[in-house]
């Protein structure tokens, strides 16, 4: 078993991702934001809808069931490879590319860009935001909106102890149970939080990961959208477009391209 001391260490910040079946399973089921991007897809008059971060298209695949033409990037070959499987079984049409989105040139600009699962967090350094933006820009049109969440950086989320905390179960097909624990630790000069999943199953077995997610805040966020071409026309606090206040828990943000 690692040490404490050693949970924080140089990693690949893709261990997350290494296994795309548990992912599916410990994500598929949550899609709160999915009524709203039906909305926004809906309102780009039938123009393509880009997801950056699709994952294995736990949102791409419901909306290209409701008649959007979608086009999923994501970095993590394997994680595609299951989105692949997923929309044949479901009999639906997604284009799936795999790649950096800093360097997406699509044929035509999409009429929606969005990105969920606080995937924005994974840019870790100033100029790796930038870059995501600058894409975003050049691969959507005029007036088109990028929609994305990330968590708000509030005291009670970067000020946890560095402590097992208890997180959530999952359970799989035949009815295997898995606790899963994470331990945090921030660093305030980079604005960024060390995570490490602790996976306990019921045979006694353990797993850790570890991910390091940049935290940024709303005036940063209103200076970022500027500099890359957008107007920040919304700022919330859930998918539901409560007020963002400063007890929030995530920020959801809407960026019209000027």
């Amino acid at each position: 078993m690692s040490s404490q001391s050693e949970l924080f260490d140089q990693h690949d910040n893709n261990e997350e991702y290494a296994n795309p079946e548990r992912y599916d399973l410990e994500n598929e089921q949550w899609k709160p934001e999915l009524p709203t991007l039906l909305e926004y897809a809906k309102a780009a008059a039938g123009s393509t809808v880009l997801e950056i971060g699709c994952g294995t298209g736990r949102t791409a695949i419901p909306l290209a069931e409701n008649g959007c033409r979608v086009i999923g990037v994501d970095l993590h070959e394997g994680m595609l490879e299951l989105a692949r499987r997923k929309a044949k079984a479901k009999n639906v049409e997604v284009q799936w590319i795999a790649g950096d989105v800093s360097k997406l040139h699509l044929p035509s600009p999409a009429g929606f860009a969005y990105m969920t699962g606080n995937g924005f967090q994974h840019f870790l350094t100033n100029e790796d935001q930038n870059a995501l933006l600058s894409a975003v820009s050049d691969n959507l049109q005029s007036g088109g909106v990028f929609l994305f969440d990330t968590r708000f950086p509030g005291q009670e989320e970067l000020m946890q102890p560095e402590t097992e905390e208890y997180w959530r179960t999952t359970v799989e097909a035949d009815g295997t149970e898995t606790k899963l624990y994470t331990i945090a630790r921030y660093d305030a000069l980079t604005q960024i939080q060390h995570y490490a999943t602790i996976r306990r199953s019921a045979d006694g077995s353990e797993e850790r990961t570890r991910i390091d997610l940049r935290y940024t805040y709303p005036q940063e966020l209103h200076r970022l959208a500027e500099g890359a071409g957008f107007e920040l026309e919304g700022m919330f606090s859930d998918w539901q477009r409560s007020p963002l206040v400063s007890g929030s828990y995530s920020m959801i943000c809407a960026c019209r391209k000027r």
